[in-house]
């Protein structure tokens, strides 16, 4: 018998002791997973953090009435934060880092392919009800923001803002 058969239940069984653990979390599973798989790339609002270096934790909810509760947070340059977005609303809405330009840009491509999918670190879907995170290290001083981008959602303004000192 071919030994690669025998180790399937194997996997499945760590897959799924796996999904359970993180079950309970309220953190959706495939959204925390991602953030992590990615390396560190230098973007001008900084690159994907450490988790362990996180220095603080700051939650962030999601509305229907297109708001983000806080709307402008700060940070210090260098600093590594643990971005907790609550979706308390009963649509899908996303929270995405960037500059003001490449948000607007990303914005008009997703009217423009609404089905477009994409996993970035710097970027959580999250479902109504749920949670997800980002951890970031914001490497840069300046002016930055994060988004929903989800057609509408921008437009409606869906936006808030990033002071890093």
């Amino acid at each position: 018998m071919n030994r690669h058969v025998l180790r399937l239940p194997a996997a499945i069984a760590l897959a799924c002791t796996v999904a359970t653990a993180w079950a309970g979390t309220g953190i959706d599973f495939v959204q925390h997973a991602h953030a992590h798989s990615h390396p560190a790339e230098d973007t001008a609002f900084g690159r994907v953090g450490t988790p362990g270096k996180a220095t603080r934790t700051i939650r962030i909810g999601m509305a229907d009435t297109m708001r983000f509760t806080p709307a402008h947070i700060v940070v210090k340059r260098g600093e590594t934060v643990r971005l907790v977005a609550t979706n308390r609303g009963a649509v899908l809405h996303e929270l995405v880092l960037g500059t003001p330009d490449e948000l607007r840009r990303h914005a008009e491509m997703m009217r423009k392919s609404p089905g477009m999918t994409h996993d970035e670190a710097h970027m959580v879907h999250v479902r109504p009800g749920k949670t997800g995170q980002i951890v970031w290290q914001f490497t840069e001083p300046g002016e930055f923001q994060f988004a929903c981008l989800i057609p509408g959602h921008f437009e409606a303004g869906m936006v808030g803002r990033v002071t890093v000192e």
